[in-house]
């Protein structure tokens, strides 16, 4: 079992170092993963990533001291992260300890950080920012700290020791976001050590209650708003998506939207009685269970929007898999809802990332949390399952998928109900679901977007590069209620069995692919430089 929140262990003593990992350089620009040996920087390496190494005598940091060099690694870095239990249950984590080490990170490379207190104890933000020239508004890069809890019993390894087998790096949050957050501020610090000056000022900031919790980046804009006021903003997102073999990128995406989030929980009522004498017709738990049975074999239909049409055409051309591009050009060509419907299901089935791409052609729905019964010996009279949904802004309607679910369900002697927030109106529930459905995409005419562009190109020549639709979400909201543009990139090339792994068993990403992630950021924010 792991510890809650509140009894989190400190596992920050018995860390792996930089020194528990093989020493190479960095990887080459334009490098395919997975080759047996590369030749960097006329070193001689095996495959596999380690810890960053100098080409050149060390510049110093703002400080005026040389960056340790394990701070730019970012195996290392993400090693530590990993070690700091951070688990949101949905009342917020214990980020405190792990904000004080970044914290340290950062002054180590003379980088002014602050950790801003939420009213939840040890459940913190972290704040730094790399003043620039203010010539552009700042840019601010988005991580959160927070991870959901673990089923230690069914992972493999200690999922917060960081530990490397194989060529994959294990840990929650390896994939969302620690493992992001690491790509990103081990690049920032390379380009510290170099003596770099920006354009503008850069805001590092690592969240909390992203998963879960009240003290999230909606509380921290309504009170610090004047700290994260930004231009642009860089968050998780976009997924770099391999061939066929898993370690060949195939395509680097960039997201500028993300899904609809809402919930709706299936009730079901019975007669309540003393279990020694069951009424399975009248029973809710046996209602409740045909409903779900045809809820879950029941699919939302196929809508494509501008978003997602751009991308799955990029993913055509960028697949070596031709069934696969045949199928999406079929689905984008179809004339009709059914032969649409008929395409996209061979879509999937040709995917090698048959979940993600099924979440970006419909609003799908998951089964969650169950709630029934409270005794032993007594048949309980109500049931109720909630049921998390995504819709696809520009698609369909919440709204209008509400409907089609009662529609299903009609004869199944259950009640469909959205799930607001307090003291909401189903009708105030569904307008304000109307205005998130249409927000319209981030604008791409930006230079952090032409950043992002470019840099595919340096460090994943010949790979396509492409916008996205998130089938997910994240904490940008106060940004783009404000009307700032912001991106989502989670900066390493994953297999599909690694997606599933996010918020699940055996969380993991490739060593090799978060060395050339954190080089894929180094050359974003290389755009950025004076």
């Amino acid at each position: 079992m792991h510890s809650s929140p509140d009894e989190t262990p400190d596992r920050t003593a018995d860390r792996p170092t930089g020194d528990d990992h093989a020493t190479t350089s960095r990887l080459p620009r334009r490098a395919f993963l997975g080759g047996v040996g590369v030749a960097v920087m006329g070193v001689a390496t095996a495959g596999g990533a380690g810890a960053f190494q100098r080409t050149s005598p060390p510049s110093t940091g703002m400080s005026g001291a040389a960056i340790p060099a394990a701070d730019m690694d970012p195996l290392d870095l993400l090693k530590r992260m990993l070690s700091f239990d951070t688990q949101n249950s949905g009342q917020g984590g214990k980020t405190r300890p792990h904000a004080e080490m970044l914290k340290a990170v950062w002054e180590r490379a003379g980088v002014t950080a602050e950790i801003i207190d939420t009213p939840q104890p040890d459940n913190v933000h972290l704040l730094a920012r790399i003043p620039g020239q203010g010539s552009e508004k700042p840019l601010l890069i988005l991580g959160h700290s927070d991870v959901v809890p673990v089923e230690e019993e069914n992972w493999d390894v200690d999922p917060f020791a960081g530990e490397v087998v194989d060529g994959e790096i294990y840990g929650r949050g390896a994939l969302d976001m620690k493992g992001a957050n690491s790509a990103m501020i081990s690049a920032l610090l390379r380009h510290l050590d170099e003596g770099a000056t920006f354009d503008r000022d850069i805001i590092v900031l690592t969240d909390c209650d992203e998963e879960a919790g009240s003290y999230g980046s909606g509380w921290l804009a309504e009170n610090h708003w004047d700290k994260i006021d930004a231009g642009c903003v860089l968050t998780e997102g976009g997924w770099f998506l391999a061939q066929s073999d898993k370690t060949t990128p195939m395509l680097i995406t960039a997201t500028r939207q993300d899904n609809v989030y809402f919930n709706i929980d299936i009730v079901a009522k019975g007669t309540a009685t003393h279990s020694s004498k069951p009424m399975p017709d009248d029973s809710a738990i046996v209602t409740l269970s045909r409903a779900l049975t045809t809820l879950g074999e029941w699919e939302a239909r196929v809508e494509l929007t501008d978003v997602t049409r751009e991308y799955f055409q990029a993913l055509a051309d960028a697949t070596t898999n031709r069934d696969f591009a045949k199928a999406i050009r079929l689905m984008l060509k179809a004339k009709s809802q059914p032969s649409r419907e008929r395409a996209a299901a061979l879509v999937v089935k040709h995917s090698d990332y048959p979940y993600l791409h099924r979440a970006l052609l419909r609003t799908t729905h998951a089964f969650v949390i169950q709630e029934a019964g409270y005794k032993e010996n007594v048949i309980p009279s109500e049931a109720t399952t909630r049921v998390n949904c995504r819709g696809i802004p520009g698609g369909e309607k919440p709204r209008e998928f509400l409907a089609a679910v009662r529609k299903l369900l009609a004869d199944k002697e259950v009640e469909v109900v959205l799930a607001g927030n307090p003291g909401e109106s189903e009708e105030q529930a569904l307008a304000r679901l109307d205005t998130t459905w249409a927000t319209p995409p981030a604008d791409i005419d930006t230079d952090l977007w032409r950043a992002l562009e470019s840099a595919a190109e340096e460090t994943y020549e010949g790979t396509p590069f492409a916008p996205a639709l998130f089938e997910a979400g994240t904490s940008l909201g106060p940004w783009r209620e404000k009307g700032v543009p912001g991106y989502g990139v989670y900066p390493y090339v994953l297999s599909n069995e690694q997606l599933i792994g996010m918020h699940g068993n055996n969380e993991r990403i490739y060593v090799e692919a978060l060395q050339q992630g954190s080089d894929y950021m180094y050359e974003v924010f290389g755009a950025l430089r004076v």
